[in-house]
């Protein structure tokens, strides 16, 4: 399958999106949520946003309710396929071991992340789960989009919640 193009313009404008569902945690936040605000959509092969999720985990008690998955889990639903070939899976953090096997799972080509994780990130830094080529699924990675406004986000989460369990997703 050729994937349709996308440039760096793209990228950033999806990652704006992403960064907008991490809101979304942040909101969650001041009710009372601890959870750290991650964001992700899933992008169609026309770019159209089919996925939109944040880290719920705290929220929802589910040890699996990360950005991507939520996302996925969505844009599952929209298609009405398991198979997300053709889309794109931006996210504002690196994704970790989980998330970045659902993303192989869902047979998802294209990954874009803004801040790295070098604690658990299972995209180029601690592993490189996407890349991986004994899996079935290959993926083209697009690291460090809006890296600066991503990472921020993080650090300033962590600055205004200190629970000694910092970097922790």
């Amino acid at each position: 399958m050729t994937l349709p193009s996308a440039g760096a313009a793209d990228h950033e404008q999806w990652m704006g999106l992403a960064l907008a569902a991490a809101g979304r945690t942040l909101r969650a936040a001041d009710a009372g949520s601890a959870d750290v605000p991650i964001g992700a959509v899933v992008i169609d092969q026309d770019g159209s946003v089919i996925g939109i999720g944040w880290n719920q985990r705290e929220e929802l008690g589910d040890p699996t309710a990360h950005a991507e998955v939520q996302a996925i889990r969505q844009a599952a639903g929209v298609l009405g396929s398991w198979r997300l070939e053709g889309c794109t899976l931006v996210v504002t953090l690196e994704p970790c071991a989980m998330c970045a096997g659902a993303s192989v799972l869902a047979r998802i080509p294209r990954v874009v992340f803004g801040a790295w994780d070098p604690k658990a990130g299972a995209s180029g830094s601690v592993f490189d789960v996407l890349r991986e080529r004994r899996l079935n699924h290959w993926t083209e990675v697009f690291p460090g989009v809006r890296e600066a406004e991503c990472a921020a986000l993080l650090k300033d989460f962590f600055a205004a919640h200190r629970t000694g369990s910092a970097g922790e997703r």
